[in-house]
């Protein structure tokens, strides 16, 4: 299981953090990954960034996350993890 908290404080909100939520709901739903991703909002995680959201992953917090690198932080950090996680 995994606990993503998108980071939804005003730096953020900003620099789209909406756009990533509704991109993290999709793929979650598209990979039929609901019972193994748990999605959380979370007010300043204190590692801003000039470009992009913060997301953390269990307890890796990952900086810079816009629609543009999206499909790869995906992978990486949930759907490889998973896969993983179930072999």
């Amino acid at each position: 299981m995994l606990i993503v908290q998108i980071c939804v404080g005003s730096s953020c909100h900003l620099k789209g953090s909406q756009d990533i939520v509704e991109l993290l709901q999709a793929g979650i739903a598209e990979h039929h990954l609901e019972d193994d991703v748990i999605l959380s909002g979370s007010f300043c995680i204190g590692k801003c960034n000039r470009v992009g959201v913060t997301v953390q992953v269990n307890d890796d917090v990952h900086v810079g996350i816009t629609k543009e690198n999206f499909r790869e932080f995906f992978k990486t950090n949930i759907l490889d993890p998973i896969e993983a996680e179930r072999k």
